[in-house]
């Protein structure tokens, strides 16, 4: 990287600095904006939201729980976020990233104190507007990390947030209620105790060089796409596109459902009085993901890399499926099902936001951005996750949320592993011989 007296002067001090250096600074930022996002996002979930709403619909009148009502405004607004980003992540230059972070950021927080004061059921309108541009956050922050020799430790660094976010900030709001604060007032308050390290953390993340020619040798050029330069990159590789982006769906679904519900599928396993558990029960999932994404970060080949991280998809696939006929077989306690089975769906669902894509981007040698793929499946993917979240409130509303969730678990390995060994042998077979294949070699 070379130097500017013009940079600012972390950025000049870090062009200059050594690659631990750079990533512990880079990683410990993006983990900050993106755990602070989730304080924002993942806190009123931890309520109980008693009650149920009377829906009057045209082809009939349909109840459904007060819990449920909100967890789909939010995730409607989530998913349109990611639509909506497909535009806006894969054409944003670097300037803007920052800014837009806080200010969308802020914009949710805004909106969860609109939620505290506004009556039910209408304030689920002020959730629909929390998750609105929240989905677009990922890709913001993303944007600093993708296209560097070190994109598999920073990305790995990133997943790492909202594994193990989700569970700490419902942890941090049931608290709060326990301690006293009323229901509505809990989302707002937890995300404000995140506002003040996220504009540290935007701040460090502004001020990440650029990357440096070896790392465009190595893994490509990164600039924004337009539409003409996405619709050709889908029609190049549309097969395995659509594959992984179908079952991402399903992948998307399943997470946010076991996030959501959570709380209601730890204790219909008997552990009503111990919130902690939604923390604890997943930093082994944490660690095993970033093991697994250390492993390809050891491999320099662009496409061999591509097809290790399908492999490994397709394991997480199969974990799913064992270690639920295992728990249901009464071999495995209900506290190692939830790891392992979260460890097989983060192990699938963890390479979409980080390396995939973007090994696949440096592998045929597209001058891109990963940000346009992520947002593509994303985008779907939350779309399936409503439709699982309406299917099971108008479709299965005598299931309990844990044999739902046990059935779900089946469907998900099965159709997933499916379609990641399509991929697979579609992508074996289409960058046979790709130039950029030796790129990373050294």
């Amino acid at each position: 990287m070379s130097g500017s007296a013009a940079a600012p002067r972390l950025t000049r001090w870090l062009e200059q600095a050594s690659a631990p250096v750079f990533a512990s600074v880079a990683i410990a930022a993006a983990f900050t904006a993106y755990f602070c996002m989730y304080g924002v996002r993942k806190p009123f979930a931890a309520a109980a939201w008693d009650g149920e709403l009377s829906l009057y619909l045209i082809i009939g009148t349909y109840t459904i729980s007060r819990k449920n009502f909100y967890i789909i405004a939010q995730v409607l607004g989530y998913c349109l976020s990611k639509f909506i980003g497909i535009k806006v992540i894969s054409e944003m230059g670097g300037r803007r990233r920052a800014l837009a972070l806080v200010l969308f950021i802020v914009f949710a927080e805004l909106a969860l104190v609109g939620f505290a004061l506004t009556p039910a059921p209408y304030n689920a309108l002020l959730l629909f507007c929390n998750g609105l541009p929240l989905g677009m956050v990922w890709g913001l922050v993303f944007g600093f990390l993708e296209g560097r020799r070190l994109s598999e430790v920073l990305g790995a660094g990133l997943s790492a947030s909202y594994i193990v976010a989700s569970g700490a900030v419902k942890s941090l709001g049931a608290w709060l209620i326990k301690v006293g604060l009323p229901d509505v007032w809990m989302p707002a308050v937890t995300g404000a105790l995140f506002l003040p390290p996220l504009l540290l953390a935007a701040w460090t993340l502004a001020r990440l060089p650029p990357p440096s020619a070896e790392d465009e040798r190595l893994r490509t050029q990164r600039a924004p796409m337009d539409g003409p330069t996405r619709r050709r990159f889908v029609r190049a590789y549309a097969p395995g596109l659509l594959f992984l982006t179908a079952l991402y769906v399903l992948l998307t679904a399943y997470r946010d459902f076991r996030d959501n519900f959570a709380t209601d599928i730890w204790e219909a396993l008997g552990y009503a009085d111990a919130p902690e558990i939604l923390a604890l029960s997943e930093l082994p999932i944490t660690i095993g993901v970033l093991l697994a994404l250390a492993l390809v970060m050891a491999i320099r080949d662009n496409r061999r890399a591509l097809l290790v991280i399908h492999g490994l998809m397709l394991a997480g696939s199969l974990l799913i499926i064992a270690a639920t006929a295992l728990w249901q077989a009464g071999a495995l306690g209900p506290v190692a099902w939830m790891i392992l089975i979260g460890l097989g769906l983060y192990v699938g669902y963890v390479p979409f936001g980080c390396v995939l894509f973007d090994r696949l981007i440096a592998t045929v040698g597209v001058v891109g951005t990963a940000g346009f793929m992520i947002y593509v499946t994303d985008a779907f993917g939350y779309a399936g996750s409503v439709s699982i979240l309406l299917y099971k409130d108008f479709g299965q509303p005598e299931l309990s949320w844990l044999a739902f969730f046990t059935g779900f678990s089946y469907v998900t390995g099965v159709v997933t592993g499916v379609c990641f060994l399509a991929s697979l042998v579609y992508f074996t077979w289409r960058t046979r011989g790709s130039r950029a294949r030796s790129a990373a070699a050294p």
